[in-house]
């Protein structure tokens, strides 16, 4: 099927655009009060990502009420370890936990192998399916997971964490268990990624949310090594967005994929002097801009649009907009990009 509204995928490529495309991290819910309508219809954040009809109507909300260039399935990148035979839960307020961790070779055991993601993950394929019907064509449809390295902290430590102990103290104390683990986690995520492409995804993003707690070395071997892999299995329009990972931008624009996500605290001029017109950035405006006033987010959009050098950008925030961010204040962002001429 054509797509009426193609620019993020021609962004991405690197082909002429009209205009630069914009959209955000995490705008399928959080700051829409439809999106909390349907939430209220269910248990909690897990029952609406595994129940497909429910995540195609909130992943859609956007490109409806907001206007953005390109959706995103709503799902999380925790499905993956669930899949492999960690599950996990959404915890109101804290966030993700898991009953069981991965700390030693015994605990290996836990977890399937030769595992079916098109059975294990039929819910996140069975949205992308109707999402791609319910979109019809408007604008691209974009599938993701999380990073190797990421998805491995929370199998080792059991939650979200300040400082990943346990998990960086896997790498020196047993580094061969935390390559295993690695390389399992790397296999399921590129039969998803792939399952995904299939399913109805234009365009896939690599979320690497815990890259920037690792030094530079320890990111080349736990972290950039896997990234490689994922990337090398995939064909078509693939951003990598690797947070905190500022020591690794080199590397990552060797990295075969087409777009570099980058966050707030990353200069888009140095990543364009890296990158040339081998790549497209994604990013990166501070997502408390979207705290100010309108006048205020206009003003900085303008300055974050006119440091660019290049058509092949993508207009993004460096993080994932939060959810107490009033829609209007998102709207104005949106509308700047937009009226933006290039």
């Amino acid at each position: 099927m054509k797509i009426a509204n193609d620019l993020y995928l021609r962004a991405s490529l690197g082909e002429k655009i009209e205009r630069y495309p914009v959209w955000l991290m995490r705008q399928a819910g959080r700051i829409l009060p439809e999106y909390r309508a349907v939430r209220a219809s269910v248990s909690g954040f897990k029952e609406l990502a595994e129940t497909p009809e429910l995540a195609a109507e909130v992943t859609v909300q956007p490109v409806d009420l907001l206007g953005v260039d390109a959706a995103i399935i709503f799902s999380d990148i925790l499905v993956v370890p669930d899949a492999m035979g960690l599950p996990y839960q959404m915890i109101e307020k804290k966030g993700p936990w898991f009953e069981n961790t991965i700390r030693d070779e015994a605990d290996l055991k836990i977890l399937d192998q030769n595992i079916d993601v098109e059975d294990r993950l039929s819910y996140v394929l069975q949205a992308l399916s109707i999402t791609k019907k319910e979109l019809n064509g408007r604008v691209p449809l974009i599938g993701f997971a999380g990073a190797p390295w990421t998805i491995l902290c929370y199998m080792v430590e059991g939650s979200g964490s300040k400082t990943f102990s346990e998990t960086r103290k896997l790498l020196y104390t047993k580094p061969k268990l935390a390559h295993e683990l690695l390389q399992r986690i790397t296999d399921v995520t590129i039969a998803y990624l792939r399952a995904q492409l299939k399913h109805g995804a234009d365009a896939l993003q690599l979320f690497d949310s815990w890259a920037g707690i690792l030094g530079h070395k320890q990111y080349q071997e736990f972290g950039m090594q896997y990234i490689q892999q994922v990337v090398n299995a995939i064909d078509g329009p693939f951003t990598v967005f690797s947070k905190g990972a500022y020591s690794a931008l080199p590397a990552l624009m060797d990295l075969s994929c087409t777009t570099i996500g980058l966050d707030w605290n990353m200069s888009i001029e140095q990543a364009r002097s890296l990158a040339g017109e081998r790549k497209t950035l994604q990013g990166n405006l501070d997502p408390c801009v979207l705290y100010g006033s309108e006048a205020s987010i206009e003003r900085e959009t303008l300055e974050l649009l006119n440091t660019f050098k290049s058509q092949r950008h993508i207009v993004n925030l460096g993080h994932g907009v939060y959810p107490d961010i009033k829609p209007e204040h998102v709207k104005a962002f949106i509308k700047t990009v937009k009226n933006y001429e290039i």
